[in-house]
């Protein structure tokens, strides 16, 4: 069984930063698409970025592009999510969910297998 564990979340204000670390047990990451989902009270969960397995193809959500950047690091055996220039409206729980097969769509998250508890990201305005 695949274990996911997300940190680095925090409170931060706006304008500011923080980077996301999900830990996948397995010791290949590089073969499962990693993506990164969040939801905010109330409301639906939301596609943020996803990084493709075996093509490492990224792909991000709207709300993000050109604020956060998701990465992989083969060695450690995470997928990272820097995100800057935070606003209000990125105060979310973070979690990171993991797909053994090939994922047609990576926003669509019922298509991953795995998923992590998820870490509050909350942003002072």
């Amino acid at each position: 069984q695949v274990q996911l564990v997300e940190s680095g979340g925090g409170l931060v204000q706006e304008g500011g930063s923080l980077r996301l670390s999900c830990s996948v047990s397995e010791r290949t990451v590089s073969g499962y698409t990693v993506g990164w989902f969040r939801q905010a009270p109330g409301k639906e969960r939301e596609f943020v970025a996803a990084i493709e397995s075996p093509t490492s193809k990224i792909r991000y959500g709207d709300s993000v592009k050109g604020r956060f950047t998701i990465s992989r690091d083969n060695a450690k055996n995470t997928v990272a999510l820097q995100m800057n220039s935070l606003e209000h409206e990125d105060t979310a729980v973070y979690s990171c969910a993991a797909g053994r097969r090939w994922i047609p769509d990576t926003s669509v998250w019922n298509d991953y297998d795995y998923w992590g508890q998820g870490t509050q990201v909350s942003v002072s305005s």
